[in-house]
């Protein structure tokens, strides 16, 4: 017996890093966290919003089993009867301030002293949930959990509302809160041009031929970039924001090129005389990207410059939308052929240095597969059952959290 635990206790070791396998161990208790409302202004409707959506955020942390009944008290208090129990209590406090700001102070209790005191002001209750998402940051920075940055990113989307007709929104990635940035026309593919996340580009096809735009959120104006015959997407943007990744066919099949923003200089990367779409950066010098070059979909990677093509998967036959980051690879794959019925696609990672792949989801389809920049989440839509919803993959923690969508089929999205 000794020696089967040794052994397990030396492969978890082993693989403590590689976020392509899955090792199951026994189920550790969580400290458990409770939330007190002890807010001065706004009505019941807005006070259990933001309580749901705090409780949501931390829930998402994978730190703590989180209770969910809703306790009001003062913010000076003592700990309420009901949660004398609890190893962590979360007190919140949210005023209206000048000009309709919004305020909000909160203390983190452990054995009734004050471990973690934090405010927060934003000009309006509108984007209460970036408030939100940012304690829940805050308190897992402080566990000295690693970094759940992605928390407070926002979530870049298309949505085709009628034909030729489409609106490209910003949101956060529960889908709480949600502004339309670009409507009029037909506009696809958008993707964030930067870590700050104050511009991005789009395709937009209201033209005569694909054109590659880009928009800067604080103005609203936009500008031109590239067109080409056939098709223009820019698929991903290097680390440094300086390089784009693009899909284009000016010779009648998509190839993918590389684009200088500073130079505004292009060069064909892929050379097959098929189908090579959608180049994601595995590192400056290394992509990956979708090919039918044996006959159906599948994942390669190619070194820039380079001519020499490697295959990336070898289970499935239909495997495509693939987003990379650092080692890692995940791909959409389709998992069932069956002309009666819906197919199902589940989302699988790859490590570019080992051959273990690890299925990320089960049911339904799942597509539209984004890593978060740090690699700790992957974002996604799944279809299932006449439902959509935005998924949250945590890797490290193998769980999945769905946060339903309301606004119909979601053509792209980015993160």
């Amino acid at each position: 017996m000794k020696v089967f635990f040794s052994l397990l206790l030396f492969i978890s070791i082993l693989f403590a890093n590689d976020a392509t396998i899955e090792v199951i161990k026994k189920v550790e208790s969580l400290p458990s966290i409770a939330l007190e409302d002890a807010s001065l202004s706004y009505d019941s409707t807005f006070k259990l919003t933001f309580f749901k959506t705090l409780a949501a955020d931390l829930n998402v942390l994978s730190l703590f089993n989180v209770d969910r009944h809703y306790n009001q008290t003062d913010f000076d208090d003592r700990v309420v009867v009901a949660n004398k129990d609890m190893n962590y209590v979360l007190r919140y406090k949210l005023s209206e301030g000048d000009n309709n700001a919004l305020n909000v102070e909160i203390k983190l209790i452990n054995n009734e002293k004050n471990v973690l005191l934090k405010k927060y002001k934003i000009n309006s209750k509108n984007i209460y949930v970036f408030v939100a998402h940012t304690i829940a940051y805050d308190i897992n920075e402080f566990m000295g959990a690693p970094s759940v940055e992605w928390m407070k990113k926002r979530v870049l989307f298309s949505r085709v509302v009628k034909s030729k007709k489409s609106e490209i929104v910003i949101a956060d990635y529960t889908l709480a809160y949600q502004h339309v940035i670009l409507k009029g026309g037909l506009n696809l593919f958008p993707k964030w041009a930067n870590k700050n996340q104050t511009a991005f580009y789009y395709t937009s096809l209201s033209g005569k031929k694909p054109l590659l735009k880009y928009l800067d959120t604080s103005t609203g104006k936009s500008k031109s970039i590239l067109s080409s015959d056939g098709m223009m997407v820019c698929s991903d943007v290097s680390a440094d924001d300086k390089m784009l990744l693009l899909t284009m066919a000016p010779e009648g099949q998509p190839d993918v090129y590389l684009y200088n923003v500073a130079t505004k200089q292009y060069k064909r990367v892929t050379t097959y005389g098929g189908i090579d779409v959608n180049g994601q950066f595995i590192d400056n010098n290394t992509i990956a990207f979708i090919s039918n070059r044996l006959g159906y979909p599948n994942v390669f990677s190619q070194k820039i410059g380079s001519s020499s093509v490697e295959q990336m998967v070898y289970y499935g036959k239909s495997n495509s939308a693939c987003s990379a980051r650092g080692e890692y690879i995940v791909y959409k794959s389709r998992e069932s052929s069956n002309a009666f019925s819906d197919n199902t696609f589940n989302l699988h990672l790859i490590s570019t240095k080992t051959d273990f792949i690890r299925r990320l989801t089960a049911t339904g389809v799942n597509e539209f597969p984004r890593f978060s920049k740090d690699g700790d989440a992957i974002l996604f839509v799944k279809n299932y059952q006449s439902q959509s919803s935005l998924g949250i993959i945590r890797l490290n923690h193998n769980k999945n959290y769905l946060f339903p969508l309301k606004i119909g089929k979601i053509q792209s999205i980015d993160w």
